[in-house]
């Protein structure tokens, strides 16, 4: 009896189910739906890649004496900037003054001796052999005279280049050999970024491309530069190429060996986006619906897009939408294609920018 009375009470409850419950009624008039609609807009996009990077002066050396030699004078500063050829430091010279002067005086007496034998040539009063003595003389004289200066000019360093010294390593009378450091000189107008990027991007790497960088040091302040070079060899341990790039540094604020965080534009281009709030997703496949004009008035249709890369908010259509297309991105849960719909002012998206709050409230 219980479960008699349970059987009978179900289709009480529930009621008979009307075949025309799911579907307008033959004849009615369409339900014209109100939703909201984004026009497909071309915007320049790029693939990035992320890749950390150590920061190199344009150019930098390393100052270093090539003789052994106690220094006399030093003219710089920690820090101080210079321009190239400005006096570094001097070392003791006084013999190799001394030197230079005794070269100095056999080179004019040769150089007498020759001009006198060769008037003697020209009037038949000495023979030629002797004016070959003394050219091979005044060129004996000229060489020793010359290797004297470049010995003379190891002892007087300067800069090879503009740029900013660093920490002086030395004293007046210190005793400086070979490879000791007196200082460092690096020209930081313009800065050196060398970074690793995975081989798979080979092919879409070239001179030209963009980059931005960041670092601890500057908070938020992005650092942009293009690459320069790319290197000709793929390291076969990391399957990673070298790529360098610019930075311009018209501040100075940059400093060589600082680690940068780069991001890397590649393949950029121009192409179509719609909001992420337009696309449908069934499984792997992308859908939109898009808005139709008909001598009816306005509908929609289901269209099946191919989609690329995403930036906030926005998602690349790399098939299926033409410039101009509007689709719908506000209501798709409430119409059908083919469905008759209007129009209503929604969400303005614009990339980079804070979206006005949606009014969904104003949809039935």
């Amino acid at each position: 009896m219980r479960v008699l009375s349970i059987s009978i009470l179900i289709p009480l409850l529930i009621g008979p189910v009307a075949p025309s419950a799911w579907a307008a009624k033959p004849g009615a008039t369409p339900t014209v739906t109100p939703v909201v609609a984004v026009e497909t807009r071309a915007q320049s996009l790029d693939e990035r890649v992320e890749a950390l990077g150590t920061l190199k002066a344009n150019e930098s050396v390393t100052i270093t004496s090539k003789v052994t030699e106690t220094i006399s004078v030093v003219h710089f500063e920690d820090g101080q900037r210079v321009r190239a050829g400005d006096p570094l430091v001097e070392m003791t010279s006084a013999e190799e003054h001394a030197l230079l002067e005794e070269a100095g005086v056999r080179l004019r007496e040769a150089e007498r001796q020759y001009n006198r034998v060769k008037s003697l040539v020209a009037q038949r009063a000495a023979s030629e052999s002797l004016l070959d003595e003394r050219k091979r003389d005044l060129d004996t004289a000229r060489a020793l005279f010359a290797a004297i200066e470049s010995r003379l000019a190891d002892r007087f360093i300067k800069a090879p280049f503009d740029g900013v010294l660093g920490l002086r390593n030395v004293s007046p009378g210190a005793l400086v050999t070979p490879g000791d450091l007196i200082t460092t000189l690096d020209d930081d107008r313009l800065m050196k970024l060398d970074f690793s990027v995975s081989s798979v991007h080979l092919a879409a790497l070239q001179p030209g491309l963009g980059i931005e960088a960041t670092s601890a040091a500057f908070g938020t302040r992005v650092f942009k530069g293009v690459v320069r070079s790319i290197d000709s060899r793929v390291d076969p341990v990391t399957r990673s190429v070298r790529v360098r790039a610019i930075l311009p540094n018209p501040d100075l604020s940059l400093k060589p060996g600082l680690l940068m965080q780069v991001v890397l534009m590649l393949d950029p281009r121009e192409s179509l986006t719609i909001p992420e709030a337009a696309i449908l997703h069934r499984g792997q496949e992308h859908f939109v619906l898009r808005v139709m004009e008909g001598a009816s008035g306005l509908t929609t249709e289901q269209i099946r897009i191919r989609i690329g890369t995403r930036i906030p908010g926005w998602v690349e259509v790399r098939e299926g939408l033409r410039p101009g297309d509007r689709v719908i991105t506000e209501g798709q849960e409430k119409i059908r294609p083919g469905q008759p719909i209007r129009l209503i002012p929604g969400v303005s998206s614009v990339p980079g920018t804070r979206p006005a709050k949606a009014e969904l409230g104003q949809l039935p």
